[in-house]
């Protein structure tokens, strides 16, 4: 009789424990994830710091070269500052080498019609863009025009890899799924960057850059960074 009245308390212990037992097992998982997430964080930030560090360092003679020649050409001014969308939706200064006319700007609306990616992209590329100088194209070519950035990543604005952050007005056409290109720090490199640039098609390039969310590792990165040179040389997609 005894065992008999036991039985149901018995069997409730056994479910509380098992029940538990998950939860701490739920729990340790939980925790292991967010310290590998937070590691993974201050890893990939001080690879950021470290190597916008050397390479402003190592560079800089180009871009004072590159400062002094923009200067000469027309005596606009040396760097381009436009407003960018960065991690989840934060505005930024976002500079380049000026690579452009002064007051390029106000021509885009007219040039619209000449859009590659389609009359009304969310994105604009322009092949033989009149706006741009002929050092523009030669810099461009080279991606040296976006060497300036390397400030931004040093700052935490950035970061080596990431999505190419939007301007505001493209960004005002971003649907929600658009919108998750934005869950990270942009970068200097990404996918699309290395496999074609603006000719990747807008669509493309929002597939590719939640594809590097998702997937996104202090190794992804490394592999990034080692297919970006190459493809600079090669100079594919370059506006």
């Amino acid at each position: 009789m005894r065992e008999t009245r036991l039985s149901p308390i018995l069997e409730t212990d056994k479910k509380y424990l098992s029940d538990e037992i998950a939860y701490q097992k739920t729990l340790i998982s939980r925790n292991l994830w967010d310290y590998r997430s937070s590691l993974a964080k201050i890893l990939k930030r001080s690879i950021d710091i470290v190597g916008s560090l050397v390479l402003i360092t190592l560079l800089f003679p180009l871009m004072l070269l590159i400062a002094i020649l923009i200067k000469a050409t027309d005596g606009g001014p040396i760097l381009y500052w436009q407003d960018r969308v960065g991690k989840w939706g934060r505005v930024f200064s976002f500079p380049k080498f000026r690579s452009m006319i002064v007051q390029a700007d106000s021509m885009q609306e007219s040039l619209e019609k000449y859009n590659e990616h389609g009359e009304g992209s969310v994105t604009f590329k322009m092949k033989n863009d009149p706006r741009v100088t002929w050092l523009g194209r030669f810099i461009r070519r080279g991606s040296i025009d976006e060497l300036p950035q390397l400030w931004s990543v040093l700052k935490g604005e950035m970061s080596l890899v990431g999505p190419r952050p939007p301007v505001p007005r493209e960004v005002a056409h971003y649907s929600l799924d658009d919108r998750r290109r934005l869950d990270i720090e942009p970068g200097l490199t990404c996918f699309w960057q290395v496999q074609g640039r603006a000719e990747i098609p807008f669509e493309q390039q929002v597939e590719l850059d939640v594809d590097y969310i998702e997937k996104q590792s202090v190794t992804e990165d490394i592999k990034l960074l080692a297919k970006t040179l190459p493809a600079i040389i090669k100079g594919k997609g370059a506006s």
